[in-house]
């Protein structure tokens, strides 16, 4: 059997969690004060995920970079390839917010999505 400490980020109380694996398996969690730091424990100790923040270049605007996220939150392992990705990509203006940048972002069966807009020049 093991345990595990976990700062919950489910919710803004930051709760921390114990969390007794065994097997692979949560057996159980405590700790939190609200349903999401359950769901988040069991979740992070056995598939953890992220949504990933950054920014992508832009042609053709006064800005020259726009900021994108993931759409949905993708394996922890995968935030490098993921940023590869990202740092290769330029976009051309006009961009606005939701724009798809990058479909299914290194394999991963999420897109990358445009958080702010970059108006043509």
């Amino acid at each position: 059997m093991e345990n595990r400490e976990l700062t919950c980020i489910g919710c803004p109380n930051g709760c921390l969690l114990s969390v007794t694996i065994e097997n692979g398996e949560v057996i159980s969690v405590s700790g939190n004060t609200c349903p999401k730091g359950d769901i988040y424990a069991r979740k992070e100790v056995v598939n953890p995920t992220r949504i990933v923040t950054s920014t992508v270049k832009v042609a053709g605007s006064d800005k020259s970079r726009v900021s994108v996220k993931t759409k949905s939150d993708i394996p922890k392992g995968k935030i490098f390839a993921v940023m590869d990705e990202i740092n290769k990509s330029c976009v051309n203006a006009p961009v606005s917010i939701g724009d798809v940048i990058i479909k299914n972002v290194a394999g991963t069966g999420s897109d990358i999505i445009a958080t702010a807009r970059a108006e043509k020049v």
